[in-house]
């Protein structure tokens, strides 16, 4: 059997890297304390390489769930309501791919129900799952608006997420306050002008803080 066919090149694909053991993952937190210049060691930073791997896993266990199954449990039975659905102020928590740095702030979900609605509880779940990951805000809000489109079949789905990057405020430019606003809209939400204007002022701040850092 040719191995270099495309099929198995794809399965190989798939399969991703070898996930390392919870020691390898300890001994290379180890070694960026090493690199940073402190000496693992001490007294303070004995437990370190272990307290970073736990949170790691809380950081990033969307890797672990699937966005779709929590869209699967919908209900019909809706006396014929066919309004706007939106579940706004969602906190987001996610990390920047390319500095491993917290993105926080805040997303707004709405969908047109088709045939069916889902439990409001559920669109957070896919909000966490996909920003429990390693993101740009970008791929974020495309990722969520897709799923809820793919799986519920709406009439039309926004996401709008604005957040707080700490790429930006803590390092770099040094920037801090500035918030980075995304924006996803499919069916009747890009279609419809007075649809995407009422979804948008249902998601006015009721006060002028700003997004939470």
């Amino acid at each position: 059997m040719n191995v270099h066919t495309p099929a198995a090149k794809l399965a190989k694909s798939a399969r991703g890297p070898k996930k390392p053991s919870r020691a390898e993952a300890e001994a290379a937190i180890r070694t960026l304390l090493l690199w940073a210049g402190e000496d693992p060691e001490r007294e303070g930073l004995k437990d370190t390489p272990a307290r970073v791997a736990r949170a790691y896993e809380e950081f990033f266990r969307g890797y672990a769930e699937d966005p779709v199954a929590l869209l699967t449990r919908t209900f019909e039975e809706t006396e014929g309501y066919d309004e706007m659905v939106v579940l706004r102020d969602i906190r987001i928590e996610s990390h920047c791919e390319h500095h491993m740095v917290p993105i926080v702030g805040r997303a707004h979900v709405a969908y047109l129900p088709g045939t069916r609605v889902v439990g409001i509880s559920k669109l957070a779940r896919v909000v966490d799952a996909y920003a429990h990951r390693f993101q740009i805000q970008e791929k974020l809000t495309a990722q969520i608006a897709n799923t809820i489109l793919d799986v519920l079949q709406p009439r039309g789905v926004a996401v709008v997420i604005e957040a707080n990057h700490q790429c930006m405020s803590t390092r770099g430019v040094h920037k801090p306050g500035a918030s980075m606003v995304t924006s996803r809209m499919l069916g009747a939400f890009r279609d419809d002008p007075s649809t995407r204007r009422e979804f948008l002022a249902m998601i006015q701040p009721r006060n002028c803080s700003s997004v939470e850092a």
